[in-house]
Formats: structure tokens, C-alpha cells, sequence
């Protein structure tokens, strides 16, 4: 097998050369129930053989499982290649030209790839991507999310075995597992696609989620425009003197609001030669894959390994001249390094927290880093993270269905509180965006450092404190 490229072919013939002697077919009985249990053993035959190939070096046996994955949530190239691979490994078995059981498939190898690669009923769901972001299964139901809407599907699993079929075919190519000691399990791909699963025990019923990467690029002035109108061109605007200003920003929202296309958006508005580092516990922005020519480096941290932790990374990181370090989501494990990174002359620095309120923002974050045990005066880094870390937040919401900016604040500390000075608000009832604009002193001053054109604009208009 050439090194770097999986090849199902060459997988084959490599297996061929492991069973030098020549196989037998085996009886195949005309009794519907013998035949189902033979067809039985020869899934779980080929099965086997998946599982066992570890390839002649360890990227070979990555990108063999990668390619398993993306055949299993629906990518078409992998798709053909695992087929083909199973075709060539009935053959070697000299069963490839039986009639398979029951009338759905015409041969036997589509009805093999159908119970070890297939996903029952959600391959229907996943022929039109159009508009497809999530698929989500709770036991027997599935709800699809397009378009940052979700609705119930208009299919339906037969049974709940058959969502635990797909999730062990799932845990089964990625060295994970779900059963009864260990009762959820994620799956990553490389191309930002991600799958969750839980288990009886853990959740009521087995669960499936199916976050696909859709491979859309995002930029500001787009996001004004229709379909989207994400912003207005005066947001526009004032998010590029944000950016300019190098104020470090916080995005919030619910699930599916737009918070990553958003930090997408406005990463693609930086200058190219600028170093960005990313500080994540598992890999999210896939910054690199997006945006190939611009300097990046990703970091993915493991918070079980002092060899690679966060505390290992951001070492490394500062001795790497970052301009700026983002991240998809402050989590607990995050929250400490993103901290330091922020308050140690790494302006301009972007990330998403999980709040309800902007307000809520800089307490949700000394909670994380409080998290590892040390003892900090919480009123103090309250305060430190809403004056270096948290300058200006950024709220994203669902308006009829279009993922909208709501708010846009300057965060301030006074008088032993959090606040948050409004530059822009969405109002719902008139369906418009306000827009307050009153910058503090302090931001102005920074305003003037770094976009001195802005300042002068600002200055202008009144729009400051």
C-alpha cells in the first residue's frame, strides 16, 4: 500500500496475501433463517478484518479509520471506496456473487456495506445536504437542523437497536467505545464534522448527533447581504474598527446561533501576515483548513498529559509570536490559559463562552478558572477579566429563523459590578438594529492608538462617553 494514500485495492490484495490458501465457499441453504444467521457471521467476518487492519505505518491506520468515519456519516468518495473494499474482500471469500438476504439490495455487497458502513434511514436525511448543518436522534426519532432551524425529520429509525447499530460501527473504526462501563463516546473527523453519541444508563434513550461541517467561507460584507443579513453595514463597520483596535472579543448565543462562522468572519478580516495561535482541548475553528495561506498554528491541548497540556502549550505558544490567540469555546480546562494569554499582551484575542447575558460573561469564566482548586480572590479577577479579558462582547441570536447580531457592548467594572455599556441592540419589535455607540474613554484612547481614522469619525458623530 503506498505510504500517505489509502487504497482499497491495494488493502485487498494485502489482505489476499495473509490467507495464502485458497477459500472455500461455504453452503449458502435456500432456508431464509440459516441463511440469515450465515449472512450474520460473515458481517461480523468482515467486520473483523476492518478493525484488525492497522496499515504498515500509523498514518496509514489514521487515515484508513478517517476514510470508515466519513463513509459511515455519508461522504460519497469514502463511501465508493469502502464498497469497493468490501467487494473485493467477498470475492477474496469467493461469496461476493450470493443473493443476498431479503429484496432491498442487489448484491451482496451492498447489503454488507449496508449493515457495516450504512446509517439505515439518516442516509436519506444526508443525500440532500442542502442546507444541512445537524442531524440529531433520539432513539427512534430524528429532528434534522437546517439552516439554523430544527425540525422533526420526516424519517424514522424502526428501532432503537438499529441507532445502537450505528453507534458501535462508529466507536467501533476510532479506538473508542460505549457500553455499559463507559456510556458515551465522541467522534471527530478532520474536516470539522463531529459525532456524539450517549447510551442507555447515561441518557434515557441512546442518542446521536451528527454536526457536519458545511464548508462555507464567511466574510463581513457578505453576512450583510441576503440570505443572511447576520449585520447591517454600520455593524459592519464597527467591527472593523473593533478588530483594528485589537480589543479582545467575546461571542455568545445559543446553539446553532452563528458564534463560529461569526469568529470565522472576522478572522478573515485580519491582515494575512498577522500569527494567529489557537489554544483548544480539541481541535473546533479548524483555522488552517479554512484559511490555508494564512499564518496559523493550532494547538490541541490534553489536560491528562503535563507533556500536553494547556500550561505545556501556551509556553510554546509565547515563545512562537502570536499576534493573537483564539478560541471556538472557553471550557473549563481553557479558561486559566485563554486568561493569561489575554493579560499578557495578546490583544485582539477571540473566543465564545456558553452565557444567557453578556453581563454573565466574566462570572461564568472566573467560575472555570476557580474550577482547578487554586485560590484566587474572585471579586479581583471578576474584575481583571472584564477590563483585559472580556472588552467587548458580541450576542448572537435566532430572528425568524436568521441568525442575527442582538447586542454589541464595551464591558466595564465599576463599583464592584460588571457592566455593559450597549453599542448596538436588535429590537424585535420594530425588527431593527439600534444603535447607542457610546465607546468609554478608555476605548477611545485605544481606538486612537490603533485607528486613528475611526477615532476622528467617532469623535465626529459623538459617539463616546
Amino acid at each position: 500500500m503506498r505510504q500517505g494514500k489509502f487504497s482499497p485495492i491495494a488493502y485487498a490484495h494485502h489482505n489476499q496475501t495473509l490467507h495464502s490458501s485458497d477459500p472455500v465457499r461455504q453452503p449458502y441453504p435456500e432456508d431464509v433463517p440459516k441463511r440469515d444467521e450465515i449472512f450474520r457471521r460473515w458481517v461480523e467476518d468482515i467486520r473483523s478484518e476492518l478493525v484488525a487492519y492497522r496499515g504498515r505505518t500509523e498514518e496509514e491506520r489514521l487515515q484508513f479509520n478517517e476514510s470508515l468515519n466519513r463513509a459511515i456519516i455519508g461522504f460519497d468518495e469514502d463511501r465508493r471506496k469502502l464498497l469497493a473494499l468490501i467487494e473485493d474482500l467477498l470475492e477474496s471469500k469467493r461469496i461476493h456473487d450470493l443473493t443476498p438476504p431479503g429484496t432491498e439490495y442487489e448484491t451482496m455487497a451492498e447489503a454488507m456495506f449496508a449493515e457495516l458502513i450504512g446509517l439505515n434511514v439518516l442516509e436519506l436525511i444526508l443525500r440532500n445536504k442542502e442546507g444541512l448543518e445537524e442531524i440529531q436522534v433520539v432513539g427512534k426519532q430524528i429532528f434534522e437542523v437546517r439552516h439554523g432551524r430544527e425540525s422533526p425529520s420526516a424519517y424514522r429509525l424502526q428501532s432503537v437497536e438499529e441507532l445502537e447499530r450505528i453507534q458501535q460501527n462508529l466507536v467501533l473504526f476510532n479506538d473508542e467505545s460505549l457500553n455499559r462501563r463507559k456510556k458515551w463516546a465522541e467522534v471527530a473527523l478532520k474536516d470539522g464534522s463531529r459525532v456524539t453519541m450517549t447510551g442507555f444508563g447515561y441518557t434515557s434513550e441512546p442518542t446521536l448527533t451528527i454536526r457536519l461541517y458545511t464548508v462555507k467561507h464567511f466574510t463581513l460584507a457578505a453576512l450583510c447581504e441576503t440570505p443572511y443579513q447576520t449585520i447591517s453595514e454600520p455593524i459592519r463597520v464597527l467591527l472593523g474598527c473593533i478588530l483594528r483596535a485589537r480589543f479582545n472579543i467575546v461571542v455568545i448565543g445559543p446553539t446553532n446561533s452563528g458564534k463560529t462562522h461569526l469568529i470565522k468572519a472576522l478572522i478573515a478580516e485580519l491582515p494575512q501576515e498577522e500569527r494567529i495561535i489557537t489554544l483548544e482541548s480539541r481541535f473546533e475553528l479548524m483555522l488552517r483548513r479554512d484559511f490555508p495561506d494564512r499564518n496559523i498554528v493550532e494547538y490541541e491541548v490534553d489536560p491528562e498529559d503535563r507533556l500536553h497540556d494547556g500550561n505545556q502549550a501556551f509556553k510554546l505558544a509565547l515563545r512562537q509570536s502570536p499576534k493573537r490567540i483564539c478560541n471556538a469555546e472557553i471550557r473549563d480546562e481553557d479558561a486559566n490559559i485563554y486568561v493569561r494569554a489575554c493579560t499578557r499582551g495578546h490583544e485582539g484575542s477571540i473566543t465564545s463562552v456558553h452565557v444567557n447575558e453578556l453581563e454573565d460573561v466574566p462570572e461564568a469564566i472566573v467560575d472555570m478558572c476557580m474550577q482547578d482548586g487554586r485560590k484566587i480572590n474572585p471579586d479581583r479577577l471578576t474584575k481583571r477579566i472584564a477590563t483585559y479579558v472580556t472588552q467587548i462582547g458580541i450576542e448572537m441570536g435566532a430572528v425568524d429563523g436568521q441568525r442575527k447580531i442582538v447586542r454589541i457592548g464595551e464591558f466595564a467594572y465599576e463599583q464592584g459590578e460588571v457592566r455593559v455599556n450597549d453599542l448596538v441592540r436588535f429590537d424585535y419589535d420594530s425588527q431593527i438594529w439600534e444603535y447607542p455607540l457610546a465607546f468609554s474613554e478608555r476605548a477611545m484612547r485605544r481606538i486612537s492608538k490603533f485607528d486613528p481614522a475611526a477615532y476622528t469619525q467617532l469623535k465626529e458623530r459623538g459617539m463616546a462617553t
